[in-house]
């Protein structure tokens, strides 16, 4: 009775329909295409574990979908109870993760805010303290105030120097050391490779992770998209393993660009996870038949980031800057991997240009950014293409007729007013 009812769950999920906001999204049922898929009936039908509905969709690597192979993992799996340690299937991933980021242990979390909140808690004693971290990172600005909440820490947001990664110069100007009593001592600097779909080298997670060794900080790195970083050019193992081992704690996201349905790992060392998953308990994450969701998971680390798919991804980012470039576009930040950070205002484009050209196009864009994911085609990069063609041709008009010149990118907001996902 109770695999039935994960059935029903996953069934739920892969065929709710997305209503999060974002332009062009009247065009997801029309770019699906047909797969076949035997009905017991004998009819054919059309089956997501097949053909993903994210393939012309851009706004994010998050959207992948679990594949037909991941469904298939689940004939094989272990169902104890990962809450009283016994499901060997849970274990087996974990220990996977763990030889993987070079730790002595890991654990699955349900998404990878609970990996990062989960992790921090963990590396922090008691307040008063703070972390160092930039500014512009999720743990920062996406995870609902849990720094807040769950650490009772202060954060000390920085901006990057350089305009893309926190180098040592930074953290060392920001750092609250010493003993005096009107300050909040930083205990832990928090890291994120990739931060815009720029990679932090891993030279400067070691510069930071030895300073901060040196004065009794401790360092924890927001990896959700670190299998990215380590597809550039091809996946890597072995720089997986050269990041974690500057660093006391990491995480890793399985449902962003690797496409599984849920889940993140945390690692580090066996007292760091053993906190986290007493406090994973106390904020409800402990799940019973877990192996539902680590089988797939597992799938997805080995099929796609050793599989060379987020390569792929990372190839379609690069055909979709040259291809801006070309129409004389800027970006406003490097493109390093598989995230476009385009300068719209830059070009002349507003927000009535660009929604429109993305109504054209048949795609589905969010603002300013584009995320290309393994799971898009070459069809859906040159719908992509072919909007940026379309944009660029109505702002060079309007520009040569003297039209007037509107707030680009975006819709007018109200003061304060923030939105997930999007420049703000």
């Amino acid at each position: 009775m109770k695999v039935n009812v994960y059935w029903m769950i996953l069934r739920t999920r892969f065929r709710a329909s997305y209503r999060i906001g974002g332009y062009g999204w009247k065009h997801r049922n029309m770019s699906m295409k047909q797969a076949p898929s035997n009905s017991p009936s004998g009819t054919t039908t059309t089956s997501a574990w097949d053909l993903s509905p994210a393939e012309f969709d851009f706004r994010s690597d998050t959207l992948t979908t679990p594949t037909r192979s991941m469904l298939a993992a689940l004939e094989s799996i272990n169902l104890g109870d990962e809450v009283y340690s016994e499901c060997t299937t849970t274990q087996s991933l974990e220990s996977r993760i763990a030889s993987l980021l070079g730790k002595s242990s890991a654990l699955f979390v349900l998404s990878g805010t609970m990996g990062n909140q989960l992790a921090l808690r963990s590396l922090l004693v008691q307040p008063p303290h703070s972390i160092l971290l930039d500014s512009r990172s999720h743990v920062q600005l996406y995870e609902a105030g849990g720094i807040a909440s769950l650490s009772q820490a202060v954060t000390v947001p920085v901006v990057p120097s350089n305009g893309k990664y926190l180098q040592l110069e930074d953290v060392q100007k920001h750092a609250i050391l010493g003993s005096d009593i009107h300050f909040a001592p930083t205990r832990v600097v928090s890291l994120e490779n990739t931060i815009g779909g720029v990679i932090m080298p891993v030279e400067e997670v070691r510069r930071i992770g030895e300073w901060a060794r040196g004065e009794g900080i401790k360092v924890h790195l927001d990896g959700a998209r670190l299998w990215n970083a380590c597809s550039v050019p091809e996946p890597s193992a072995e720089l997986l393993g050269e990041y974690s081992k500057h660093v006391d704690s990491v995480s890793v996201c399985f449902s962003k660009s690797l496409g599984a349905p849920v889940g993140s790992c945390i690692a580090g060392d066996e007292r760091m996870i053993a906190n986290a998953r007493r406090m994973r308990k106390a904020v409800g994450g402990g799940i019973r038949q877990a192996g539902v969701l680590t089988a797939m998971a597992r799938v997805a680390v080995e099929e796609v980031f050793f599989g060379g798919k987020l390569s792929q991804a990372n190839a379609f980012a690069k055909i979709l800057a040259e291809k801006w470039a070309a129409l004389g576009g800027g970006f406003t930040l490097p493109v390093d991997t598989n995230m476009l950070l385009l300068d719209l205002e830059g070009r002349g484009i507003d927000d009535e240009i660009w929604k429109g050209a993305i109504e054209e196009g048949g795609v589905i864009i969010w603002g300013d950014r584009i995320v290309c994911h393994y799971q898009n085609s070459p069809s859906a990069v040159e719908r992509a293409k072919k909007v940026m063609e379309i944009a660029c041709k109505a702002a060079d008009e309007r520009r040569r007729a003297g039209g007037p010149k509107k707030e680009c990118g975006r819709r007018e907001k109200k003061a304060g007013e923030r939105t997930y996902g999007q420049s703000n």
